[in-house]
């Protein structure tokens, strides 16, 4: 197996360089909404753990040191209900790496079918592409239940881009129509810290590997998750997987081959960050409140904020009965002096929306929010 050429495929974020420059041009500087990196300083926490792991003289542990998955265990049943054996968990270089290589990992290639949703982050589709797999996009379980040629769904609650949020039942369907099959279930759950919505704040966003979800079993089933967003580490490249101890024993195998190894200073800091739930906390009201802002100025000027029930952004539209798509709407963001991201590069069906990011400042927020209350230039 080998992989495909992806030379062709261009990085969507590369191609928005002209309304980069026509945001760039406001008089008050560019407030970037789109891509979502964090902003905020690392924690004290975290950067100390880091700075104590300093002399990082020895190879590191592939699976990750035993305090690092004991960490990541207990992380599991505290915040997500989920009781998983320590074993059965492998930190991974951030979880894009996860999500592009995971179908080549798992040996997949041509014949076999890759589902992820319809509007959804663009490398599901890219990995699936590199395997030499056929990435399908899907609007629900119905559109996959009963193929023999599916050996992956992807799962991603809550949504990126568009902050949706499966409940249970929804993934139990997703489970049950997967085993019918034999294919594998991966959910990418690495917004699960960053509930708004009433209902996700006071039950939490279910897991994949949740037993309502699972009926007590994880056979088929892992889960990813990254620290970028909850702890202001991307930096860092600080994510894990977890789940069916047979695929996890078969990536660990895979990953000591290839080299793939989360460096130790940084696994020392995830297990400070996995330990510490108050600068969780703390982050998740930072962002509360400028989602709060972002969402009433949004709101105040005419647009429509689809789903968003959780997560880093706001799933934006035109008003009812105004028929502009995700183009003509980044560039009248970016006649403000706003830069968001265009639906389009999350599928088809998300080509009438923007996503627009909680990831800036205070005062760059405060910037946007006052921009939207004036027409474009």
């Amino acid at each position: 197996m080998g992989f495909a050429d992806l030379s062709g495929l261009p990085y969507p974020w590369d191609t928005i360089g002209p309304y980069v420059d026509r945001a760039r041009s406001h008089p008050d500087g560019i407030v970037d909404l789109s891509i979502g990196t964090p902003v905020d300083p690392t924690p004290d926490v975290v950067r100390d753990a880091l700075a104590g792991a300093g002399d990082a003289h020895g190879y590191p542990t592939t699976h990750g040191t035993p305090a690092l998955r004991d960490a990541i265990a207990a992380w599991f049943a505290r915040r997500r209900g989920v009781a998983i054996d320590a074993d059965d968990v492998l930190p991974t270089v951030g979880s894009k790496e996860l999500v592009g290589l995971l179908p080549s990992l798992l040996r997949l290639g041509a014949g076999d079918v890759v589902v992820h949703p319809d509007v959804a982050y663009p490398t599901y589709d890219v990995g699936a592409r590199l395997a030499g797999a056929t990435p399908l996009p899907v609007a629900g379980v119905e559109d996959w239940a009963g193929r023999a040629d599916v050996r992956l769904v992807w799962v991603n609650s809550p949504s990126n881009p568009t902050g949706a949020v499966a409940d249970v039942e929804t993934l139990r369907r997703t489970v049950e129509a997967a085993r019918e099959i034999g294919a594998v279930v991966v959910s990418d759950e690495c917004y699960a810290e960053l509930p708004w919505a009433e209902r996700w704040v006071a039950d939490g966003v279910p897991s994949l590997l949740d037993p309502r979800v699972c009926g007590g079993s994880h056979a088929g089933l892992l889960v990813a998750y990254s620290l970028s967003k909850q702890s202001s580490v991307a930096g860092y490249r600080a994510a894990f997987v977890a789940g069916d101890q047979d695929l996890v024993r078969d990536l660990l195998a895979t990953r000591k081959h290839l080299g793939m190894i989360v460096p130790g200073p940084v696994q020392a800091a995830m297990t400070a960050a996995l330990a510490d739930d108050e600068h969780v906390a703390a982050q998740r009201r930072t962002y509360g409140r400028r989602r709060e802002r972002l969402l009433d100025a949004v709101l105040g000027a005419g647009y429509v904020v689809e789903h968003s029930e959780a997560g880093l952004y706001l799933w934006v539209r035109a008003a009812d009965g105004v028929q502009k798509d995700c183009w003509d709407l980044v560039g009248e963001w970016a006649d403000r002096g706003i830069l968001v991201g265009p639906g389009e590069f999350y599928g088809a069906a998300g080509a009438r929306h923007v996503r627009v990011s909680l990831t800036a400042s205070d005062e760059r927020v405060d910037a946007a929010c006052d921009r939207l209350r004036t027409a474009p230039r």
